[in-house]
């Protein structure tokens, strides 16, 4: 028997697996796993390291803050030069 997932028992979730076979066909359904598996993937580690960055974030200096700062904007100028063909 198949566990309960947000409230839907093994027939709604038998119905749901068939109306994804008839709208993707059984060919591009692993495809889409795979795809869906990605994504989540992706949008974990990100929010991990977003709450990484909060926490670092605490335990800088101001000193090392406006270093990163200028940093930032250093390489922000530069990515505007190469954007606009600018050479110099």
């Amino acid at each position: 028997m198949l566990p309960l997932i947000a409230g839907l028992g093994t027939t709604e979730l038998l119905i749901i697996l068939a109306v994804l076979i008839l709208l993707f066909g059984a060919s591009k359904l692993p495809e889409l796993a795979r795809g869906s598996g990605r994504a989540l993937r992706i949008f974990k580690a990100e929010t991990k390291g977003l709450m990484d960055d909060d926490e670092d974030e605490g335990a800088k200096t101001p000193e090392q803050r406006e270093l990163e700062a200028r940093q930032q904007a250093q390489l922000d100028a530069e990515t505007e030069r190469q954007r606009r063909g600018d050479t110099a």
